[in-house]
């Protein structure tokens, strides 16, 4: 197996072992077992536990898909279509979870050890896109278009519906059995009257 190939066999071992036990409950003994190779060789690979946690985020989160990503969400935002970038933000969401539940689950367990590749994310990837997203919400509203409110919570809900929505369905594997589509224009729906500038039985909130 070349250096590259068993690089990546550890990784994907060591995703699966920490979806299913924690970052407590699974040790690089066990990784390297469930690899067939010994401790050593996963150190020959990472140096350092902060290594291979780095690797595994970067191995998830790859950066021309991420580069892809964002360079949708910019150019719906540059063409100001606020229902077009919401849609993809909550069809992004739900299908990370459909597609990749068992990275969902690792980084579930790493939020609630307080373990580091938790705060690694949330540095590198969900603090940039929220701010993203954040900015964008203030212009829009600054130009009319979307209700004045608290832009963190107007993206809390875009992100945190269908995370929840998406969390119950396919990480605890209950819920909603329906079409996800059928779900993504039911949320669309009450998001975008919500945050509509339009009034509201005589009141605009």
């Amino acid at each position: 197996m070349s250096a590259e190939d068993r690089r990546r066999q550890l990784i994907e071992v060591a995703i699966d072992l920490f979806s299913q036990r924690g970052f407590a409950g699974t040790t690089t003994r066990e990784i390297a077992a469930a690899a067939g190779v010994t401790e050593a060789i996963i150190f020959r690979h990472f140096a350092t536990k902060q290594d291979f946690y780095k690797a595994i985020l970067d191995f998830k989160c790859n950066s021309e898909q991420v580069g892809e990503m964002v360079a949708q969400w910019q150019r719906l935002m540059d063409a100001n279509d606020d229902e077009g970038l919401f849609r993809l933000l909550i069809t992004k969401i739900i299908r990370i979870y459909r597609e990749d539940t068992r990275f969902e689950r690792l980084l579930l367990f790493a939020a609630l050890e307080g373990h580091e590749l938790a705060r690694m994310h949330h540095a590198q990837l969900r603090l940039p896109f929220g701010q993203m997203f954040i900015d964008y919400i203030e212009r829009r509203q600054r130009e009319g278009a979307l209700r004045h409110c608290d832009p963190g919570l107007v993206l809390c809900a875009l992100a945190g519906i269908p995370q929840f929505y998406a969390m119950q369905k396919y990480v605890h594997q209950c819920g909603d059995p329906g079409s996800d589509e059928q779900v993504i224009d039911a949320f669309m729906l009450i998001l975008m009257n919500g945050l509509s500038t339009k009034e509201q039985n005589g009141k605009n909130l």
